[in-house]
Formats: structure tokens, C-alpha cells, sequence
């Protein structure tokens, strides 16, 4: 079984569903988000996560926007209400790209929409805004499969392989990333083991990665996040598959913390490392790693663990939801569209163009 991570519910007076990921895996809890301001907290408080997810679910945010107009409202007032929903859910986390992405193709087809049809009901424009976000869904949920065929070859019978945080279906509208890899492998008939780091301090590799293959009957291992190194150094792990939240034009890539060092203890090991992500984690208009916003999140992520704490009052920390793995780092990128090997600005280039 694979998870349904979001679905929208009814038509445009309807609500989006999702699975609160908080509560994995002692919990499989479904929320419902009838506004905006639910949504930016689904967003913020990581009840959705995965740079994928947060852009499908933002863009059901403009058609949750317009239900609280009226039928004195127009379609000026319909873009107002949808502007001031795409600027607000835009604040929520400022790594992932995927959520600009999103709220800007919903923005830009609606303003079409009223070009084109300036004398049109606003329940017509209401209808339009919830379409482009049925497609978007839909978009992801057929790169989701296509990136998996595209990169199930590097899954050979008997492998081992490392991942890290949560690249499956739950940080997706589909199958997810890294995982959809591994689950197209898995259609095959290959028999193969994904060792899963923990992924502090939010433990999404324990927590979730291993919940959603030990669903799809995938051998999985859990191990620590410190204990990656020692595992490939004794010959367990023949490639590295991770996610992404933002990749720059140059192909350095922004992944939950822990990645970038990962890169290095595969380079070292002469182990190949990749990264599966949409088309859209792309972000050419970022030239290198250097410039991708990195997220701060709060202290008590990492003092404390569901409300127990683990460190000593006052003590003070340092919590960045992301780092930068230089491109140079990289085996290939793989995505929708097919691979990218030993990545670098002109390739990505090319790809993007095809």
C-alpha cells in the first residue's frame, strides 16, 4: 500500500484532506483544511512536509481563499482574495521552491482567465483556480511514477541503499522521489535493502521512510544518523538515493540536514550519490547553493522530543532545516524527464529545455 499523503475533497466549495504526518507512525490521523490560515499551519508546523506535497497542497490555498466571497464580489475581488492567499501561504517556509512554483502558476492562470474572460461569473473563475489545482496534483502524481522508471536501474539485485528523511509518497502527491525509485525496483521483482537514517531532529527517516516501505513490503533497515559512514565503509551500501527541496541552477542541491555530509562520506567510499526530483525543484534563477535560503527552525525541535525534554533549560542551539550539497558531489539528478549525469549548469540547462 502506498499513502495518500493529500486529496481535495468536493468541488470548489470543498476542503483538502491530509494525512497529519506529526502523528505517524503511532497514528494514521486525516485533517481537514477548510481556510487559509489552516493550511499556512499544515504547511509550517510540518503536519504536510516534502517540497512536492507543500506545493500541491499550497495550491488549493487560492480556491480556499475565494470561498469566503460573496456574490457581490467580482473577478478583481477574486484575484485580490487569491494575491493576498498565495503572498501569505508563501511566507509559511522559505526553502522549498516547489511552494513559490506552485502559487505562482495558480496565480498567473487566473489572471489569464480574467484577460480572456473579463465578463466571466466568479464562480467561473472559482472553477478555473481549483482545475489548475487538480492539475498540479495531477502533474505530480505521473512525475512521481516517470521518475522512478527513470531511476529504478540503479537498483541492482542485492543492493543496499542509504536514504535519507522522507522522499516517498508522503512528501508527495504520488509515489514520491527517492522512494519512487525504489518502489519501481521493487515492481520488478528485485530483491534489495534501504538502510534508512533516523534523520534528526524530527526523525522523518524513522518516523515515516520506514512506515511507507515496510506498507510497500520493501526490506528496510533503521539506523542512526551517525552510523551512515561505518555502514558504507564496511561494503553494506552500493548507492545513496535522496529528495530535494530546491536545486540550483549550477545543480548544487538543498536536502534535509545531514545530506550534504552524506555526499562526502560517499565520495569517499567511492559510492555513487543521487537525487531524485520533479522538474520543478529546479530553480535556475538561483546561480548556486550558495544563494538558496536556508530554513531556521525553532530550538525546541532539537531540546526536546514530543514534550519530553532531552537538553538542559536555556542551553543554546542551532537548528537549520536544510544544507547544500555541491553539485560536484553528485552522481546524476534524476527526474520526470529522464537523468542527468554529473550534473553542472549547462546539462540542467539542456534538460530544462527538453
Amino acid at each position: 500500500m502506498i499513502a495518500q499523503t493529500l486529496k481535495w475533497i468536493g468541488d470548489i466549495d470543498g476542503f483538502l484532506e491530509l494525512i497529519d504526518q506529526r502523528r505517524l507512525p503511532g497514528e494514521l490521523v486525516k485533517l481537514q483544511c477548510r481556510d487559509t490560515k489552516q493550511l499556512y499551519e499544515a504547511i509550517k508546523t510540518l503536519t504536510v512536509r516534502g517540497a512536492p506535497a507543500i506545493g500541491v497542497a499550497a495550491a488549493y490555498g487560492p480556491v480556499l481563499s475565494m470561498q469566503k466571497l460573496t456574490d457581490t464580489d467580482d473577478l478583481q475581488g477574486g484575484l485580490k482574495a487569491l494575491a493576498k492567499s498565495c503572498e501569505y501561504l508563501g511566507s509559511s517556509r522559505p526553502t522549498a521552491v516547489n511552494l513559490f512554483w506552485a502559487l505562482d502558476r495558480v496565480r498567473l492562470s487566473a489572471e489569464k482567465f480574467v484577460a480572456d474572460k473579463p465578463d466571466a461569473k466568479l464562480q467561473s473563475l472559482r472553477e478555473a483556480v481549483l482545475s489548475e489545482a487538480n492539475a498540479i496534483y495531477q502533474e505530480d502524481v505521473d512525475m512521481c511514477r516517470r521518475i522512478g522508471e527513470n531511476g529504478q536501474k540503479f537498483i541492482k539485485e542485492g543492493f543496499g541503499i542509504l536514504t535519507h528523511c522522507n522522499a516517498g509518497a508522503l512528501a508527495t502527491a504520488g509515489q514520491g522521489t527517492a522512494l519512487s525509485v525504489m518502489f519501481e525496483a521493487h515492481k520488478k521483482g528485485r530483491k534489495f535493502k534501504v538502510y534508512a537514517d533516523e534523520t534528526r531532529p524530527l526523525l522523518q527517516g524513522a518516523r515515516l521512510t520506514t512506515w511507507e516501505l515496510r506498507q510497500a513490503g520493501i526490506d528496510v533497515v533503521l539506523i542512526c544518523d551517525n552510523m551512515a559512514g561505518h555502514l558504507m565503509k564496511q561494503g553494506y551500501i552500493n548507492a545513496v538515493i535522496t529528495g530535494a527541496d530546491r536545486i540550483a541552477a549550477n545543480g548544487d542541491t538543498a536536502n534535509k540536514i545531514g545530506t550534504y555530509s552524506l555526499s562526502i562520506l560517499a565520495k569517499e567510499n567511492n559510492i555513487p550519490f543521487y537525487i531524485a526530483a520533479p522538474s520543478s525543484t529546479f530553480d535556475p534563477g538561483i546561480k548556486s547553493g550558495d544563494q538558496i535560503p536556508i530554513e531556521q527552525r525553532d530550538a525546541e525541535e532539537v531540546t526536546a522530543f514530543r514534550k519530553t525534554r532531552i537538553a538542559p533549560p536555556g542551553v543554546n542551539v542551532y537548528n537549520p532545516a536544510f544544507d547544500v550539497t555541491n553539485a560536484a558531489n553528485i552522481t546524476a539528478i534524476i527526474t520526470e524527464k529522464g537523468v542527468i549525469e554529473n550534473p553542472n549548469a549547462d546539462k540542467i540547462c539542456r534538460h530544462l529545455r527538453s
